[in-house]
């Protein structure tokens, strides 16, 4: 007789890490390495990333990168994501990852690593004014927007589903800025407020372009292929990723919040609930990442822990 609960958290297990029951070769490495790294126990990078709001944060990126043309233009033309979201998925998470628990050496070279595999993502693309141009996923202007989406779409999802950051809203969004410099970003915002700042500039300039590739893009992420036992709560956290977007990108973005006929759904209790489920499934406590983060640093006798 099959184990439905088991089966779903071997699939939900697959989503983050590839496999339901093997971690990624690169998470007990993530114990390695002579230096502390970028972030420590305490901070706010630890907090946001060690919770469960990612998992609403990154569908929530994922939408508002779609509106610069440059960047969807690189990930529909260079990219596996349609055939193989998973494969993608999981190359994000370990950078991220690396980043946040890794050592120095191991984030700059996961670095790195992405910006190689950049390196040939060259094209062109219409954009917002109809104008012919070429992008490269390592311009530094591209990687600007990727990298607001990025901590816009983190700080919102745990604003409204996490709990307390250490040091407030502007503490996550200066400890990031590492990532963004690491990632080729020139000047990264190191507040909240310059970074809605930067976010408004982009909107008002008209660079962001909704159309039938935008479209596409967010039908697929709607209904990416999931096994049959996520759908459900996969559908409640991009309700969630909607829900947190500011009222003008839903409009570019051609979403609405769900309602039944003229009152909103729950959305709000209906995440923090699905959040809690998978936080049980995939175990409480420290995850793997960060449990080998804390083996490096007691074993180079950073405290406290």
């Amino acid at each position: 007789m099959r184990n439905l609960l088991r089966e779903w958290q071997g699939e939900l297990k697959r989503v983050f890490t590839g496999s339901p029951d093997v971690l990624p070769a690169w998470v007990p490495r993530l114990a390695e390495g002579n230096d502390a790294g970028y972030h420590l126990p305490g901070s706010a990078v630890w907090a946001v990333h060690g919770s469960m709001t990612p998992i609403v944060a990154g569908i929530r990126a994922l939408l508002m990168q779609a509106l610069h043309p440059a960047a969807l233009a690189g990930i529909l033309e260079h990219s596996d994501f349609r055939e193989d979201p998973l494969r993608r998925l999981a190359r994000t998470i370990r950078w991220i990852f690396t980043v946040t628990y890794g050592s120095k050496a191991d984030a700059d070279e996961a670095s790195a690593r992405v910006r190689r595999l950049h390196e040939p993502v060259r094209g062109s693309y219409s954009d917002g004014h109809g104008t012919e141009r070429r992008y490269s996923a390592n311009d530094p202007e591209a990687v600007r927007w990727v990298h607001l989406a990025f901590v816009d779409a983190f700080l919102t999802a745990h604003k409204i589903w996490g709990g307390p950051i250490p040091g407030g809203p502007d503490a996550y969004v200066r400890e990031w800025a590492q990532a963004g410099l690491l990632m080729g970003v020139q000047d990264p915002p190191l507040t909240e407020a310059d970074m809605r700042r930067q976010l408004d500039l982009w909107y008002g300039s008209g660079e962001l372009r909704a159309d039938s590739r935008v479209a596409e893009t967010v039908g697929f992420i709607r209904n990416p292929p999931l096994h049959p036992l996520l759908r459900p709560g996969y559908r409640i956290v991009f309700a969630a990723a909607v829900y947190s977007l500011e009222p003008k990108y839903r409009r570019m973005l051609g979403l609405q919040v769900p309602r039944f006929g003229p009152f909103p759904l729950p959305v709000r209790l209906a995440t923090r609930v699905t959040l809690g489920v998978v936080h049980l499934a995939l175990g409480r406590g420290p995850g793997p990442s960060e449990q080998a983060a804390r083996q490096r640093l007691r074993r180079l006798g950073h405290t406290p822990l």
